[in-house]
């Protein structure tokens, strides 16, 4: 990377509020992640010279787009911003966004949020508008409702006939990332417990405990050039990849997904290191199995051996800690950032000095993986 990208700043909020039942839209949930973050960067917001919104579906959700004017109730009117729109991978693409605008040396601050409200309208219209992700013309038809819950189940169930693993090994995953939910403060499921007293079968083999819920949130970053950074704590991009696969599941290689596997090849050999040089990760857990599949296509486990690691998802993942879907790439990387700085409060991972992301939009379609230092 000619440049070098570093994040000085992050915040979000809390992924158990109903923003809605709060009177607020999708612009306070921007606007405050926003603020939030330009305050723990300790930099003036006169300072940020161009500015990135993650979103997946504010258009459908609450009839609002052209998002990236409200980061201007921040910085003051004048600087470009973007929206950029990848799924559920929206965040981690904005992140790379502002990311490049530092490494190609057009801008030396740039303001990243991610976010999404989703509780705007009942679980099955709010699933139908998660359809758009996928081949929604194509795919409706075939699943019917809730259409990823189904789409997930159908990799599931190929998995495990593949190695012949079992349910348990859904249910250990959902069970540590809740587990982990209880030591974050700002988790939407920091309060429940598991197994839930009701937990009825959504897809066979996925219970409601196995899937991301319904989340309204944001997340943001402040991201400078080497010239700007000062003495606050910082941690550097030295990492990433990025693929795009066809849209439909029927034409992906079920479960090894070698497009999204390139993506973690990619940011591997960017940052020079492997595996086992991690020592933290978030990966895209919408469902349980997709974290499974995760730990195997960046190495931490071999075929058919993914499993429930401790080090993945310290926070809770999208299943503990909650999936508003345009937040949750730049979210993730918020949680990075916590732990490579050392406050991560009681679910701090000793001695991280490399953090992994790992952010998928759709059924593997986009794959997004940032490997992050703080050296």
């Amino acid at each position: 990377m000619a440049e070098p990208a570093y994040v000085i700043g992050a915040g979000r909020t809390d992924f158990k509020r109903n923003f809605r039942k709060e009177g607020k839209t999708l612009r306070h949930i921007i606007v405050e992640s926003a603020r939030a973050a330009v305050a723990d960067a300790g930099i003036e917001p006169r300072e940020i010279q161009s500015g990135v919104v993650g979103n997946f579906a504010g258009g459908l959700f609450t009839r609002q787009l052209h998002l990236g004017a409200f980061l201007t109730e921040v910085t003051g009117t004048g600087i470009p911003t973007l929206h950029t729109e990848a799924a559920c991978a929206s965040g981690s693409v904005a992140v790379l966004t502002a990311a490049q605008q530092i490494m190609a040396g057009l801008h030396d601050v740039v303001l990243v949020v991610g976010a999404e409200q989703q509780k705007t309208m009942p679980p099955a219209e709010g699933s139908d508008v998660l359809g758009a992700a996928a081949d929604y013309h194509a795919e409706k038809p075939v699943y019917g409702d809730f259409m990823f819950p189904k789409l997930f189940a159908s990799i599931a169930q190929t998995y495990l006939q593949r190695y012949r693993r079992s349910e348990r090994d859904l249910a250990a995953v959902a069970e540590k990332n809740y587990r982990h939910a209880k030591l974050n403060p700002l988790a939407q499921m920091r309060d429940a417990t598991f197994p839930p007293a009701d937990d009825p079968c959504v897809a066979p083999p996925l219970t409601v405990s196995h899937c991301s819920q319904i989340t309204d949130g944001g997340a943001a970053l402040v991201l400078c050039s080497k010239r700007f950074l000062g003495s606050q704590p910082a941690i550097r991009l030295v990492g990433y990849g990025h693929t795009t696969d066809q849209l439909p599941l029927a034409g992906k290689d079920i479960p090894d997904f070698p497009v999204a596997r390139r993506a973690v090849e990619q940011a591997y050999k960017m940052a020079g290191i492997g595996p086992r040089d991690v020592q933290g990760a978030d990966v895209h857990d919408c469902f349980s199995i997709s974290e499974i599949i995760a730990t195997e296509l960046l190495g931490f486990a071999g075929p058919g051996k993914g499993a429930a690691l401790e080090f993945v998802n310290p926070g809770g993942g999208l299943i503990g800690d909650g999936h508003p879907v345009g937040a949750t790439g730049v979210r993730q990387v918020v949680e990075a950032y916590a732990h490579l700085t050392g406050r991560a409060g009681e679910r701090q991972i000793a001695g991280a000095r490399r953090y992994l992301t790992f952010n998928i939009g759709g059924t593997y379609t986009t794959n997004v993986c940032m490997i992050w230092g703080n050296d």
